[in-house]
């Protein structure tokens, strides 16, 4: 039998980033992507959500190469973890790779990790697949899509892309995407992030004049919070602050690497002697300084959070500050920034955000730029990727408007893998996927169970009670002591914390009455007696830990 073409989806469906999408064929393997989520609420104390790279590290050897359509963290940012599972040479655009090449060092992999950049245009041959690397325009410089040209036929994977005439890095390549339409596309793999939205995005320069408005007549101190990964905005946050006679300080580690990275390379370019240090905030008059910071989606501990809270070393917000915040909230982190907007406001800040004033500009294509993207392409095949099942349901019923057959449309979920020929595709099983927790240097050590622990103390606490019996006849020396965290105000909860020794109590000598002196079975016994009385009582369910130990 021929080999077939292979489309395996780690992560990205049905979620908001953690974007990873391998493709096989015959002993060749090549990855598009390596992207991180960020956690829920109820994923406390957790900082990253990364993919199950389980499958790659299983097929290591057969894996040619991984291809990134550009910068941002839900594409790019669990590389570094899954380089300690497997490694392979990575190719990107020149921005992309400096931003890549940040992240490896910071893991102590730069040296482990072979990374190449090319250019839009550009073909990368791996193994038997052909990557083409097609311009698309993006919030972030250097974004590209791609055209895998396998045995099988060619799969158009656009990655985030929209469509902007007048983007500073130059048109999307529509023509490219005309000429592969006509040639024949097996399958296309859209963007579906925008889909609900009518009509077409912004363009950046749509913004840049927001911001000059917001900056014009303005004599108090400016402070502006947007995506670290958006050089565009950068840029044009720069000229407009040079126009207005302003200096720039930057806050928040994630800007200041990004800026880094973007003037070396020449994505960015600053007049002399006009970014200054934090340090020098103080010093200079409030009509003269603009500071750009990290904290766009509220994120606890970002420059932006820590100044509205008062826990920034060199800065706090005061009244009269003008804040703008150039983003739109990403979904999951809309509570997060109505929270910072609330304390700003508390400040005395005169807050400035995408609701009250066009100050962002989406890095998504909206449903005439999708309806031209399957125009041009017109596939045999459509996968919509990177959204919610909203977002994918919507795009599916686009791709139909388009003239697509339902029965040609494919709705997949993560872990989903599909067979391809040059005239038939359809699912073909599932591989090991999903989301690995990331809690500080931990990496998949924290799963459903710590979790569920976890939301049952938030939720209703802790209690432990400690027994200490007689290691000579097993009789009780002290206890049961009761000791709660989250649960209750012991001082003024002293009537229950009696009830509950004694239930305590109780459930231990009905133990030994009955000659039982396995610890495992008394603890077993005193848990269920207070859960059901806590239960009764208090219509609470609390963490209950026994500790048992013999004197």
């Amino acid at each position: 039998m021929a080999n077939k073409l292979k489309i395996m989806f780690l992560g990205g469906l049905n979620e908001i980033g953690k974007n990873i999408t391998v493709f096989e064929y015959g002993k060749d393997i090549i990855v598009v992507d390596c992207g991180l989520g960020f956690p829920e609420d109820d994923m406390y104390g957790i900082d990253l959500v990364i993919p199950d790279v389980t499958y790659l590290a299983k097929n290591k050897d057969r894996i040619r190469g991984m291809f990134l359509t550009h910068g941002h963290e839900d594409h790019i940012g669990a590389i570094p973890y899954a380089m300690r599972e497997f490694r392979t040479p990575i190719h990107t655009t020149r921005l992309t790779a400096g931003l890549v090449r940040l992240k490896l060092e910071e893991h102590g992999l730069d040296r482990q990790v072979k990374l190449h950049t090319h250019e839009a245009g550009d073909t990368v041959t791996a193994g038997c697949f052909q990557v083409e690397f097609i311009r698309v325009n993006h919030s972030i410089a250097d974004a590209c899509a791609f055209a895998i040209h396998t045995p099988a036929g060619t799969v158009v994977m656009t990655g985030d892309f929209k469509i902007d005439p007048t983007a500073p890095d130059g048109m999307i390549d529509l023509a490219r995407f005309g000429e592969l339409g006509k040639k024949g596309v097996l399958a296309l793999l859209c963007d579906s992030t925008n889909v609900e939205n009518p009509g077409y995005s912004v363009s950046e320069l749509l913004v840049a004049d927001a911001l000059d408005r917001q900056f014009k007549g303005c004599n108090q101190r400016i402070i502006v919070t947007t995506f670290a990964s958006n050089a565009f905005r950068l840029q044009s946050l720069i000229n407009v602050a040079h126009r207005y006679g302003r200096k720039i300080a930057v806050t928040g580690r994630s800007m200041e690497n990004v800026l880094k990275v973007s003037v070396e390379l020449g994505y960015v370019s600053v007049p002399e002697g006009m970014l200054v240090d934090m340090a020098q905030v103080k010093s200079l008059p409030k009509n003269k300084v603009v500071i750009v910071s990290t904290g766009s989606q509220g994120e606890n501990m970002s420059a932006l959070y820590r100044m509205a809270f008062a826990m920034h070393k060199q800065v706090e917000i005061q009244a009269g500050d003008r804040v703008i915040i150039s983003a739109s909230a990403i979904p999951g982190n809309e509570k997060s920034v109505s929270r910072i907007i609330n304390e700003l406001y508390r400040k005395g800040a005169d807050v400035v955000y995408e609701k009250s004033a066009a100050l962002h500009a989406s890095g998504h294509a909206c449903q005439e730029e999708l309806k031209l993207m399957h125009g041009l392409i017109r596939p045999k095949y459509f996968f919509p990727v990177h959204g919610e099942q909203r977002h994918l349901r919507s795009h599916a019923k686009l791709a139909q408007v388009m003239g697509m057959k339902p029965q040609n449309v494919f709705i997949a979920d993560v872990g989903d893998c599909f067979e391809l020929t040059k005239s038939t595709c359809k699912k073909g099983g599932t591989v090991p996927a999903g989301k690995l927790l990331v809690d500080g240097f931990g990496v998949g050590d924290v799963g459903g169970v710590v979790l569920r622990d976890r939301r049952q103390l938030a939720q209703d606490g802790m209690l432990m009670v400690v027994v200490n019996l007689s290691s000579m006849d097993g009789s009780v020396v002290t206890g049961p002591d009761i000791i709660t965290r989250g649960f209750v105000y012991v001082k003024e909860s002293g009537d229950l914390m009696d009830e509950l020794q004694a239930v305590a109590a109780h459930a231990l000598d009905t133990c030994l009455m009955r000659n039982i002196w396995d610890k495992s079975a008394m603890k077993t016994a005193i848990k269920n007696e207070l859960s059901s009385y806590l239960y009764k009582t208090t219509k609470r369910s609390p963490m209950i830990l026994t500790v048992i130990m013999e004197v």
